[in-house]
C-alpha cells in the first residue's frame, strides 16, 4: 500500500515534469525548433488537427522553419493558424510550402521570455508540491484506518519528501537551461 502510494506520487510527479519539459519547447528562443509549431492546431475540415499531423516540418536554417503539407490544399488553413496563433511570426506561402523567418530577440524580448520560463517552472513546482500533499493525505488515511503505523507513515513521508526535491530539483535545472538559452544571443 505504502508503495503504491509513492509509486503514483512518482509517476504524477514525472508527468508535471514531462508537462514542462513540453511547455518549455515550446518557447521561442531565437533558434528555430519544430516544437514552436507542430502542436498548433489546425482546422482541418471542421476538425482541430495539429501540424504535425497535416505537414513536415523541417529546419534549413537556423532562423527559418520550413513547412511542407501533404496536402496543398492545406496550405491555406495552416497560413490562418499560424498568423492567428501567439508566435508573432508572419508566415510567407510560395504555394508549395510556408516558411515562418524567426526574428533575433531583442534584449526586452529575451527578459519577457525568462519570466515567462519562471512562472512555467513555478507552475511546475506547485504541481509537485500539490502531489507531495495528496499523497501525504493518503498516508494519513491509511493510518486513520490502521492499515499503517504511524513509524511506517512518517518513513513513506520522508521519502515522497526525497522524491519531491529531486523531482524540485530538476525543474530548477530545466528552468536554468532554458533561461540561459534565451539568454544567449
Amino acid at each position: 500500500m505504502i508503495n503504491d502510494v509513492i509509486a503514483d506520487a512518482k509517476d504524477r510527479m514525472d508527468k508535471a515534469l514531462e508537462a514542462l519539459r513540453h511547455e518549455l519547447m515550446s518557447i521561442r528562443t531565437g533558434r528555430a525548433n519544430p516544437a514552436l509549431v507542430e502542436h498548433l492546431s489546425i482546422d482541418y475540415y471542421g476538425t482541430p488537427t495539429s501540424l504535425q499531423q497535416l505537414a513536415t516540418i523541417s529546419i534549413p536554417e537556423a532562423q527559418q522553419i520550413l513547412i511542407r503539407p501533404y496536402n496543398r490544399g492545406d496550405l491555406a488553413a495552416i497560413e490562418k493558424a499560424i498568423a492567428k496563433s501567439d508566435l508573432g511570426l508572419t508566415p510567407s506561402n510560395d504555394g508549395q510550402s510556408i516558411r515562418l523567418l524567426l526574428p533575433a530577440l531583442n534584449e526586452e524580448r529575451r527578459r519577457e521570455l525568462t519570466r515567462l520560463v519562471g512562472k512555467r517552472g513555478e507552475e511546475a513546482r506547485v504541481a509537485i508540491r500539490n502531489v507531495r500533499r495528496d499523497a501525504n493525505r493518503d498516508l494519513a488515511e491509511l493510518e486513520k484506518e490502521s492499515l499503517i503505523s504511524e513509524d511506517e507513515r512518517k518513513r513513506a513521508e520522508e521519502k515522497i519528501q526525497e522524491v519531491t526535491g529531486l523531482h524540485t530539483k530538476r525543474i530548477d535545472e530545466m528552468v536554468k537551461d532554458k533561461d540561459a538559452e534565451i539568454m544567449t544571443v
